[in-house]
């Protein structure tokens, strides 16, 4: 197939992590069609030019609606804060051009719901998939295998939490993603809905009802002056916290299993614990995205005296991903999942079928965080998916 041309519409941390899969992916795995970074967008031409320049894009721009109707870009990746991403996708569709968007969808479920209809009706056979790259770390994938194959027998009971510790400190300044009408929403959004996701895509099973608590903690926060990181330096004026900072989740999938779920960014200690532990009548899987390489299997059929977790190093060549990459015991990292991203979404553009998570999915999490926010306003009440 004929080269395929990509349009990153904004940068900073996860235009970095996006730009890696796009470089790499194609030099590792054998692609149908090379993805070529054609060019980046974002608000400070200055800036913008400078991390073209650095993450290998040709070209840079500051005017997105131009460059979405461009004949020479076949695919728009959408990095910006949640604000935007329905504007742009329903856009980039609408031109034909396949979407990769960052999770979450969209800052509200109406927002989502325009989203997964454009998609539905995009002319040119024009593909859309929701950015939860969570799913491609090789343990993740291997943990969604185990439970298909019956691995942990029938699902009992799911547990998942998310765990930051970047806001602890109240003199860490206002970010965008403390600003709802930025961010949609803080911890539930930004990290809950990864929890959420990787739940449904591990077990299979799918949230129909949850009751939640959400709670911001520190309410006001220097107004940001200067920007490093997902925090930077603020200065002596105060702004108002208009998200939440901790929520915690009880939730019940179609199958009537419950699960629980936290997502917090005032985690003391912990930097990036995606975690989560499947239980079931014939064992047990445990997963933590610290521990990336690693997926703590529990075999209840084993004989009582051998029974334990066992720790799967998940570099075989057997493995989810792995082949494209170094000899067993040679560790993958955090951005190896960016590629594998890049991977299925060429895969999946050159095979004509609907990637996954597709917009429709990333709708379905929209409305289980909706859900959250209606319970949690509602004094915990069970609130319906």
């Amino acid at each position: 197939m004929a080269p395929l041309r990509i349009a990153m519409i904004g940068h900073g941390f996860m235009g970095a992590a996006h730009s890696q899969g796009w470089r790499v992916a194609p030099r590792f795995f054998d692609l149908p069609s090379f993805p070529e970074m054609a060019v980046v967008v974002g608000r400070n031409a200055e800036k913008t030019a400078s991390d073209a320049a650095r993450w290998g894009w040709q070209e840079s721009s500051s005017d997105w609606r131009a460059v979405i109707e461009r004949d020479d870009i076949d695919i728009v990746d959408i990095v910006t804060p949640g604000d935007s991403h329905a504007e742009i996708a329903v856009a980039a569709l609408a031109a034909g051009k396949h979407v990769l968007c960052e999770k979450p969808l969209a800052n509200t479920v109406a927002e989502a719901e325009a989203m997964t209809e454009a998609a539905r009706t995009a002319p040119n056979g024009a593909l859309a998939m929701t950015g939860f790259t969570y799913r491609r770390v090789p343990a993740a994938a291997l943990a969604r295998d185990m439970v298909a194959a019956g691995r942990v027998g029938r699902v009992l009971q799911v547990r998942a939490a998310y765990l930051q510790d970047w806001l602890v400190d109240p003199d860490v300044p206002l970010t965008w993603r403390m600003q709802k009408e930025i961010a949609g929403s803080g911890s539930l959004g930004d990290i809950g809905a990864h929890a959420i996701d990787l739940s449904q895509f591990v077990t299979g099973l799918t949230l129909t009802s949850v009751s939640g608590t959400v709670e911001t903690l520190v309410k006001q926060r220097p107004i940001q002056e200067t920007s490093v990181g997902l925090g930077g330096k603020g200065g002596s004026e105060l702004g108002d916290v208009t998200v939440d900072d901790v929520a915690h989740i009880i939730g019940r999938y179609d199958s009537g299993v419950l699960g629980t779920f936290e997502a917090t960014r005032f985690a003391t200690g912990r930097k990036n614990a995606l975690r989560l532990e499947v239980s079931g009548t014939e064992g047990a899987l445990s997963f933590d995205l610290e521990d990336l390489n690693s997926l703590m299997f529990y075999d209840n059929t084993a004989p009582e005296a051998e029974r334990g977790f066992t720790r799967i190093l998940v570099t075989e060549p057997v493995h989810p991903y792995i082949p494209a990459w170094w000899p067993a015991g040679h560790m993958l990292g955090y951005e190896h999942g960016f590629s594998h991203q890049v991977k299925d979404f060429i895969e999946s553009i050159a095979a004509g079928t609907q990637p996954t998570p597709s917009f429709a999915d990333g709708l379905q999490i929209q409305r289980v965080l909706a859900a959250v926010e209606a319970s949690s306003a509602a004094g915990s009440a069970w609130t319906a998916v």
